[in-house]
């Protein structure tokens, strides 16, 4: 099991100070990875249900707080790190120009050594899909069609594809990955998820609250996988948890929950970002140890 933080690009990870204080300091104690989140804005007053809290808001309902964007983020910490991943967590691929989020996956791959991670999924804030001027209806599709469009671009010298929603014709966009292609982490809570982690994924990004849900879901992916012919074991299953709050009691109860994950397939947890004074003391209690060189 290893283990990332998620949601370094916001609140007091928004600082060039604190950004490169915080990537130095999670790849020190061997964090493996780190996952920025994505909204461009949050138009105020929403009305949409945030899906992943009882609340139907998201942070409790805070909408005024700093979040810088997330592949600025993750640039600006790839120049002082060199082991640790770098993942998009959970970008809103539909509000994105493909052919341009393309290239700018793949500068970033390129200028960390193959760290770069797309996480992305397909949004749920009606209210900014119209600030962007993206139809949110339909953006299940377009996913899809960008997902495509992007390993165009990275696997072929001159990408030809033609979807719903993208056309190219002998596009070159150079260089491509250092990797040949970026991890695609499909993001998401419900069944549709799932599928689309079988059909499209590298890895899937399940927002849950507990591993029942999850039990529930892998099901759904391995079914569908077995559908369209691919090996589930090949996805990898990172988990957002919600619940540890860092530098107080419960590491114990943490622990079992994590390995309860574990053993329903989970290669990944990725938690809160912890204040910097327990950051180490996170580390051990994790059993963490840092790597020799880069993955």
């Amino acid at each position: 099991m290893s283990f990332g933080l998620h949601g370094v690009n916001a609140g007091t990870g928004a600082t060039p100070a604190a950004a490169r204080g915080l990537a130095r300091r999670a790849e020190e104690p061997g964090f493996d990875s780190l996952w920025a989140i994505d909204h461009v804005v949050i138009p105020s007053g929403y009305r949409t249900h945030y899906p992943y809290d009882e609340s139907g808001k998201m942070l409790g309902g805070a909408e005024e707080f700093d979040l810088i964007d997330p592949l600025a983020w993750l640039t600006f910490a790839a120049a002082v790190t060199s082991r640790i991943r770098l993942a998009t967590g959970i970008l809103v691929l539909p509000q994105r120009n493909p052919t341009v989020l393309a290239k700018q996956l793949a500068s970033l791959d390129v200028l960390s050594e193959g760290r770069a991670v797309a996480g992305t999924g397909v949004g749920w804030l009606e209210e900014e899909f119209d600030a962007v001027g993206v139809p949110f209806h339909g953006r299940g599709r377009r996913h899809d069609d960008y997902v495509n469009t992007m390993r165009a671009l990275w696997t072929q010298t001159r990408a030809t594809i033609e979807t719903t929603h993208t056309r190219l014709s002998e596009a070159i966009s150079l260089p491509h990955p250092a990797n040949r292609t970026v991890p695609i982490v499909i993001g998401g809570s419900g069944p549709r998820s799932a599928r689309r982690a079988a059909q499209l994924g590298d890895g899937y990004f399940p927002t849950v609250q507990n591993p029942e849900q999850l039990e529930t879901l892998l099901n759904i992916l391995r079914t569908e996988s077995a559908r369209v012919g691919r090996d589930p074991h090949d996805i990898e299953i990172t988990i957002p948890f919600p619940g540890l709050v860092a530098g107080t009691s419960g590491y114990e109860d943490f622990l079992e929950e994590a390995h309860r994950y574990a053993n329903l397939g989970a290669h990944r947890i990725v938690l809160p970002v912890p204040p910097d004074d327990v950051m180490t003391e996170l580390a051990t209690e994790l059993g963490l140890h840092a790597p020799k060189g880069r993955p």
